[in-house]
């Protein structure tokens, strides 16, 4: 069967739609990676009607990226917004803080759930391995330059080739929709900071707490 066959038959409606264990992150992770949003190839919006909010590839860095599997991964990223952003929440949306938490009350990042493909996406024969990140979230601003955390907790699935750009987008939304369930569960919820998420109408909608530590997510930005 050859690669591109073999990705079709995948990506149908058998995959499951929860990944990794109700108790939590096994290891290798959680994983981190950190750096300032970069623009990327310029096609998750224009082809795929799915943006990306990307980070530089760096070993340097970023020492596990370099033996990491290529794939999909799933988990959280923060944002520090720019003052003025459409999407920035104001504080009052801050929930009370928790007093089993050593995290402040506020913080500059907000969390949104994530999926990230890792790789060279055979489908567009890319020659350079790059980190694209789909934040779970309807922005009404780009937000290029802005500080970004993310928090991979698992993996979703092998890196793959297509026989058309239908079947990629279907994928890849299957990889949000698993995503989205997979973070639900109470073990996979940080119990730091506001995570965002979009509503039926776009709207901003906060998730209740679990019990994930998530307090390098809200971690105040550190001085110039």
């Amino acid at each position: 069967m050859s690669e591109t066959t073999s990705a079709v038959a995948k990506s149908g409606d058998e995959r499951p739609r929860v990944v990794c264990p109700d108790a939590g992150p096994e290891a290798p992770f959680p994983l981190r990676m950190e750096g300032k949003v970069i623009s990327g190839f310029g096609r998750g919006s224009k082809e795929l009607g799915i943006p990306t909010a990307n980070l530089p590839v760096d070993s340097a860095v970023t020492p596990w990226i370099e033996d990491a599997k290529s794939g999909v991964y799933f988990g959280y990223a923060s944002l520090a917004l720019p003052e003025g952003h459409p999407d920035r929440l104001p504080p009052s949306s801050q929930p009370a803080a928790d007093s089993s938490s050593s995290s402040p009350s506020h913080s500059d990042f907000q969390i949104y759930p994530m999926v990230m493909s890792i790789g060279y996406n055979p489908f567009y024969k890319n020659t350079v391995r790059s980190a694209e990140v789909h934040v779970l979230q309807r922005f009404r601003a780009d937000f290029y330059g802005a500080p970004m955390r993310l928090l991979l907790l698992g993996y979703v699935r092998d890196e793959l080739d297509y026989s058309g750009l239908e079947a990629l987008i279907k994928d890849i939304n299957i990889d949000c929709e698993v995503a989205r369930n997979s973070l639900a569960r109470e073990a996979w919820r940080p119990r730091e900071g506001v995570v965002v998420n979009s509503g039926e109408e776009g709207e901003h909608v906060v998730l209740e707490r679990g019990t994930l530590d998530g307090a390098w997510l809200v971690r105040p930005l550190e001085a110039a």
